[in-house]
C-alpha cells in the first residue's frame, strides 16, 4: 500500500482511518465486520437493479451512493488487512488471463461425471 501523496487510494484510506479514529469505531473494523459491511453494500447495489437491468426509478445518484459504498468499504477492509490493491487487482489479472486465455469465449463446462 502506496503513502504517496499523489496515491488517491492511499489519500482516501487515510481519510477513512481518520474518520473511523473520530468516532472510536476502529475495534468494530474487524476483517470479518467490513467482509460482511462490502456484501450488505453490494446488496444494496444489487436492490436497485432488483426488477430489471436498469436502476428502480431510474435513480442514478442512488446507483452512484451505493457504488461508493462499496468502493469505501473494500477500501477499509483492504487498508485494515494490509492488503495493497493495486497490486492484488494486477496479480488477479495475470491469473485470470491465464484462467481465461484470450478467444475462449466460455470456460470449460464442469465435469458432471456421477
Amino acid at each position: 500500500m502506496s503513502d504517496a501523496p499523489n496515491d488517491p487510494i492511499a489519500a482516501i484510506q487515510a481519510e477513512l482511518r481518520a474518520f473511523a479514529r473520530e468516532r472510536d469505531w476502529e475495534h468494530y473494523h474487524t476483517p470479518r465486520n467490513l467482509a460482511a459491511l462490502i456484501a450488505s453494500e453490494a446488496g444494496e447495489l444489487l436492490a436497485l437493479y432488483r426488477w430489471g437491468e436498469k436502476p428502480a426509478n431510474g435513480d442514478l445518484a442512488a446507483v452512484r451512493d451505493e457504488v461508493a459504498d462499496v468502493f469505501l468499504a473494500v477500501l477499509r477492509f483492504a487498508d485494515v488487512t494490509g492488503i495493497d490493491l493495486a497490486n492484488a487487482a494486477h496479480t488477479k489479472m495475470a491469473s485470470n488471463a491465464d484462467k481465461y486465455p484470450a478467444g475462449r469465449t466460455q470456460p470449460d463446462p464442469p465435469d458432471c461425471k456421477d
